[in-house]
């Protein structure tokens, strides 16, 4: 139980942090500014559900991935930890380019639904959020690990509407500034989490080399 915990725990934090839907709200009223908010609403509902089954399909289809490509977990996670590292450093600037570029912005403020894209990906489901989740559901060996898996994602895009129902209220709360230093502080626990993925997967890639 105590191995469970600790993973699920893990899992929820690392898909919580890399998601970070405090960092989102910005963006997501510049794009639905034209929204009253009922339409808003929506759009949010939309795309964390969105989002939530674009998670739980990669969750459910890494490992197939994997033997499509022929890529070992070891090797996966490395990869995920190295994006995690990008991702991490990028927050801890204060800035998320790497999920929400100008054009994507640009983009979604001339569309009339947003949900989708770019709100739900690669807003919420980036990249790096993508990645994790395959290593994660890699990992994950029990059905309550891979529940842990699940319900972290659903947790995640649950906190995630929200945190986006409120987003008004939380930036004229916290403001840019505050916004800013609460993506630094999880920033730099990804990166934490990024260094640990990278450290266990060379360290099972080393112990599956010298068997």
């Amino acid at each position: 139980m105590g191995n469970l915990t600790q993973f699920a725990l893990v899992t929820l934090t690392s898909v919580l942090f890399i998601v970070d839907p405090i960092a989102v709200i910005p963006t997501y009223l510049v794009i639905t500014q034209g929204q009253t908010r009922d339409q808003r609403a929506g759009t949010a509902r939309r795309a964390c559900i969105a989002a939530a089954i674009i998670l739980i399909a990669f969750a459910l289809g890494g490992t197939l991935i994997f033997q499509m490509f022929g890529i070992t977990l070891e090797a996966f996670r490395i990869a995920g930890g190295l994006i995690l590292w990008v991702v991490a450093m990028d927050m801890l600037h204060g800035q998320r380019s790497t999920q929400e570029s100008r054009p994507e912005i640009a983009e979604g403020r001339a569309k009339e639904d947003v949900a989708v894209t770019p709100l739900a990906m690669p807003m919420l489901a980036g990249p790096g959020a993508i990645s994790t989740i395959m290593v994660l559901a890699g990992q994950a060996k029990t059905v309550p690990e891979k529940l842990a898996v699940h319900g972290s994602i659903v947790l995640t895009m649950l906190i995630s509407w929200i945190i986006l129902r409120v987003g008004e209220r939380v930036v004229l709360k916290m403001g840019q500034t505050g916004i800013r230093v609460m993506t630094r502080i999880m920033g730099l626990l990804l990166a934490a989490i990024a260094v640990q993925f990278v450290i266990t997967g060379t360290r099972d890639a080393l112990k599956v080399l010298f068997q």
